[in-house]
């Protein structure tokens, strides 16, 4: 994993603990200015009948022995701002919020009275994706510091980019209670919402009224939100906004919110573009571009991940991999390393691969009867294998005598050769295709009572029980390939003839992964490989190919996956071209 270094800078943070503790009752007051971890605190609990708390990161203090009266909860209610329709009320010209809990009967009985501070130079990390002018969606669990980046972005957006911003400040979390607006957002410009139901009218407003180049939102929750955000983005204003949600794959299974990052449908497939992706027929995909095109998990105050392109994590998640993704961390002194994950896939453990069989292969049936015999090459085509025993088993015209009974012949390790497979969901041509190219002792059948293996298609196999049982029964082994490619299926022909030998590497036969073989094709082809073998796998270096077309570039990224490294495609038509990665 490549790791950067961007420059250093320290934080700055102003909290105006001050004022908020001047709306306390003079013991709560007392206990809090003495603590010797004053500076840390997050926030102050006092619920009616209990004990007041102090909570800091990772630990809860008590402040005093008497439990919370309703007049010290009266004495803290008179000494801030109107509580609104949320519940939520602050201390002017400060980022404090206290919020209430209510009992039925609509009074006070708890209050929650968070410490808002503005952090100068939180947003280090993700400075060069602000100044690209892509939207930007913050994810993280409450208290992680999406509000306090969403500030600290809206100021260096005004002051240092000198852009029009203006936030619209729901609960006046980002800039602070009263009219005017916290100094800690800069230049920005903030547009309060009287009522939380009405903050998606306020952000077509703001963006009507008031020729914005940057709309700064918190806590995008509900799908007139989602909708309205979407309509400013196709406006072409920058937006920089927080949602509900620890990760983007949370977004995506979010009925409300999965707008935010391009929605999802349900398409179907025709048979064979299902057997080509190797899945079932109805599979989710991406609706449309996404809202936002940079998204920031906030793991830890200090540890964010980065996705630089929310439409490409997006449709590799709907595939089943994990996406490629930047981890970014920041020292006490400042100084941020960035650290680069490749895609991987999320459930790499087949039903069968290898060894790892569930039934284990031994001869059944004909197989083991001893009535076949070998009847004499005709035609047969060498191809110039390892072992000359080999050549000579492949020369070997593999063909019934009549409908009882198989041919066999040993193999170079007293196999009874061919072996008949049963193949299910399998592409027909691909087998064709690799059992004739590389001359393998194979035989397809239709006949599972007496086939001596099974090769399936994962997303098949998993739901057809029946299968499953018959194979059993008759001690016949599964075989799972993951995908309908070439790579795939020769992988597990070659396992099952017991071919792999983990210390030679594989030989690459180009005819395998294209039926025309024209100039063009092959040519690619070696491209490919000769950027595979020379550069990626000696270098470990990441190889970009000339542009081809979509049916040449099929045929390179099967072949990268011969290979067992990752590929994708990039730039637009014509000049559209593979990339690949090391392993």
């Amino acid at each position: 994993m490549p790791q950067d270094k961007i420059p250093s800078h320290r934080m700055q943070v102003t909290d105006n603990l001050d004022q908020l503790l001047s709306i306390f009752p003079e013991n709560i007051r007392a206990s809090i200015e003495t603590h010797p971890q004053k500076d840390n605190v997050i926030e102050v609990v006092m619920d009616l009948g209990r004990l007041p708390e102090a909570r800091f990161r990772g630990e809860v203090s008590y402040l005093g022995e008497e439990p919370i009266s309703k007049a010290d909860l009266q004495y803290c209610v008179d000494r801030v701002g109107s509580f609104g329709s949320d519940n939520r009320a602050g201390i002017e010209r400060t980022l404090h919020r206290i919020s209430a809990i209510r009992n039925r009967a609509g009074d006070i009985i708890g209050l929650t009275c968070r410490i808002g501070r503005a952090v100068f130079g939180t947003i280090v990390m993700i400075r060069d994706l602000v100044e690209t002018g892509e939207s930007i969606l913050l994810l993280g669990r409450p208290g992680v510091g999406k509000t306090t980046a969403l500030r600290e972005i809206a100021r260096v957006l005004a002051d240092d980019l000198n852009k029009r911003v203006v936030i619209i400040d729901t609960s006046n979390e980002i800039a602070g209670d009263g009219d005017i607006p916290h100094p800690a957002i800069g230049r920005a410009r903030r547009m309060q919402v009287a009522r939380p139901e009405l903050q998606h009218q306020v952000m077509i407003e703001a963006v009507e009224n008031h020729m914005p180049e940057v709309i700064v939102i918190d806590e995008i929750g509900t799908e007139l939100e989602a909708l309205a955000a979407r309509t400013i983005a196709e406006r072409g204003v920058q937006l920089v906004g927080t949602a509900h949600g620890n990760s983007i794959a949370n977004l995506i299974k979010n009925p409300t919110l999965s707008d935010l990052v391009g929605g999802i449908q349900a398409v179907t497939l025709g048979d064979d573009e299902a057997r080509r992706r190797g899945s079932q027929k109805t599979v989710l995909e991406r609706k449309a571009p996404p809202t936002f095109a940079i998204a920031v998990e906030m793991l830890e105050r200090q540890r964010w991940v980065v996705h630089q392109d929310t439409a490409e994590t997006v449709d590799t998640i709907l595939r089943g991999f994990e996406p490629r993704t930047q981890i970014r961390t920041v020292d006490d002194s400042g100084e941020v390393s960035i650290i680069h994950e490749e895609a991987q896939e999320v459930n790499n453990i087949s039903l069968s691969r290898g060894s790892n069989v569930a039934v284990p292969l031994r001869p059944s049936g004909w197989r083991a009867s001893g009535k076949m015999t070998p009847v004499a090459p005709v035609g047969g085509k060498k191809k110039g294998k390892v072992n000359p025993e080999f050549e000579r088993m492949l020369d070997t015209s593999w063909q019934t005598q009549d409908s009882n009974q198989k041919l066999r012949t040993p193999g170079p390790n007293g196999e009874d050769w061919p072996v008949y497979v049963y193949p299910y969901g399998i592409g027909r041509s691909q087998l064709d295709q690799v059992i004739s190219v590389l001359d393998l002792p194979v035989v397809l059948t239709k006949d599972l009572d007496s086939a001596d293996a099974v090769i399936a298609l994962r997303s098949q196999v998993k739901h057809h029980s029946r299968l499953r049982q018959m194979a059993q029964n008759n001690h016949i082994p599964i075989h799972v390939v993951k995908s309908n490619t070439i790579p795939q299926i020769t992988r597990v022909l070659r396992q099952l003839l017991n071919l792999d030998d983990p210390n030679m590497p594989e030989a690459t036969d180009l005819r395998l992964f294209t039926k025309a073989g024209s100039d063009d094709e092959i040519e690619a082809l070696e491209e490919a490989r000769l950027a595979v073998e020379q550069i990626v796998i000696p270098k470990g270096q990441p190889v970009e190919l000339l542009p081809r077309s979509a049916k040449v570039r099929k045929m390179q990224h099967e072949l990268v996956e011969h290979y067992r490294l990752q590929s994708d495609s990039f730039g637009e038509e014509p000049n559209r071209r593979l990339r690949i990665y090391p392993a």
